[in-house]
């Protein structure tokens, strides 16, 4: 099967308008891993058709962001896809995506202003505007995204409540390395000592799970636990550590599941996320 490759709004339109079944979406930033491959393969066991979008989404990158050194390997990832039995890739530029005099937001407060939001206070306007699009755009009945990004999961489920979006999303679960490193295109920038430096996060993880097993209910002592552990890399400088109700992301003291335990953490230049949900 060779995967129809997309380019512009115009011709994403008049390919859905030809699909005559159920149609899964995929959106992501394009330099393709096996996590990504993960939503792809479930969409493709769910759907008729999957269109998976690479669009690397300016809108969602901060000032002083890596916009322009973000990884991007449209060859490689439409290789990928084909092998995944992907139906089509979607890879539009963003002055067609944002074209000239464009000035429409979706945004979701409340749930966006935490977390990833409280560093990056104009991320999650660009991503659900640029998700909104993906949906208007496919009219998609099931989309898929990664546990890894989980507040972005939290942002998009309430987004499509609150706007009655007749679409179904699926959350599958994070892919590690074998090492345990949570599987990110930014991996790409890690010298192979930051590499070893970033298991860190994973190994944090493991500590909160284990301890919470262990009957480890009260948030800041979790949290104080899974810093001090953190600290112990070098290399690792720590933007936030969070425990959070999985549904709605407010702060809580004691742990009850589902409970989102987050972290963001910075290798050397590279600022990483991961994240466990107690259940």
């Amino acid at each position: 099967m060779n995967i129809k490759i997309i380019r512009s709004v115009k011709e994403l339109v008049e390919y859905r308008d030809t699909l005559k079944g159920k149609v899964g979406l995929v959106p992501t930033m394009g330099a393709l891993h096996l996590g990504h491959m993960s939503l792809v393969d479930q969409a493709v066991k769910d759907n008729d058709y999957v269109i998976v979008s690479t669009f690397v989404n300016p809108t969602q990158f901060g000032a002083g962001e890596d916009f322009d050194s973000y990884p991007r390997t449209e060859k490689e990832d439409v290789a990928l896809l084909e092998e995944h039995h992907a139906t089509a890739v979607f890879i539009p530029k963003a002055s067609d995506m944002y074209p000239e005099g464009y000035n429409s937001w979706v945004e979701v407060f409340d749930v966006t202003q935490k977390l990833e939001g409280a560093c990056r206070p104009t991320h999650f306007k660009g991503v659900t505007t640029v998700v909104n699009k993906l949906f208007n755009l496919t009219r998609a009945d099931n989309a898929y995204f990664g546990q890894k990004d989980a507040q972005q999961v939290a942002v998009i489920k309430k987004m499509v409540r609150d706007l009655n979006i007749h679409v179904n999303i699926v959350v599958m679960p994070i892919v590690r390395e074998d090492s345990g490193l949570a599987r990110s295109s930014r991996n790409t920038y890690l010298s192979a000592d930051e590499k070893k430096a970033a298991l860190i996060l994973s190994k944090t993880i493991k500590l909160a799970e284990s301890e919470w097993a262990k009957g480890e209910k009260d948030a800041d002592v979790l949290k104080a636990k899974m810093i001090k552990n953190l600290e112990t890399e070098p290399l690792a400088s720590v933007d936030y550590v969070a425990i959070n109700h999985w549904d709605d992301l407010e702060e809580i003291k004691t742990i009850e599941a589902p409970t989102l335990v987050s972290m963001a953490v910075r290798i050397g230049a590279t600022r990483l996320i991961d994240n466990t949900i107690l259940k």
